[in-house]
């Protein structure tokens, strides 16, 4: 049991490092004020109500589209390195310490010693429960 909780925790905390490593970007489409479409990592395809850009040299007059695309970027960490040249010298006395006095916690007896199976239970000479029992006649 102790052996699969640590397997469950260390994939989790895998995960968290991944997870808080990773950037990614959500695109999403509205098409007036309604949301049409959202995706991460690519962009959107659209809904195909999207107005055509006008070349640089005409001279017509613009409407304006219904639709508008956004993008929202979520960056991850770079930095996940702990410095130990910045961990003092107290700090560094309780990490060994505590990393021994752990590691001495969860070592158990190399065999289990127990003093009662060489020993036989002793012989039943009368019945206990037939002496002490009153009876009403």
């Amino acid at each position: 049991m102790k052996k699969i909780v640590h397997k469950i925790a260390s994939i989790l905390m895998a995960f968290v490092v991944l997870l808080s490593t990773m950037s990614f970007t959500i695109s999403m489409h509205y098409c007036g004020d309604a949301l049409v479409e959202t995706a991460i990592f690519h962009e959107v395809e659209g809904c195909g109500m999207e107005m055509e850009k006008p070349s640089s040299d005409s001279c017509a007059i613009i409407k304006k589209g219904c639709c508008n695309n956004e993008q929202v970027s979520i960056e991850g960490q770079d930095e996940l390195q702990l410095q130990v040249d910045t961990i003092s010298l107290e700090q560094q006395v309780f990490l060994t310490s505590f990393i021994y006095t752990y590691n001495k916690l969860f070592q158990g007896l190399s065999k289990n010693i127990s003093s009662y199976e060489d020993y036989e239970p002793p012989l039943v000479r009368s019945q206990l429960f037939k002496i002490d029992e009153s009876y009403l006649i």
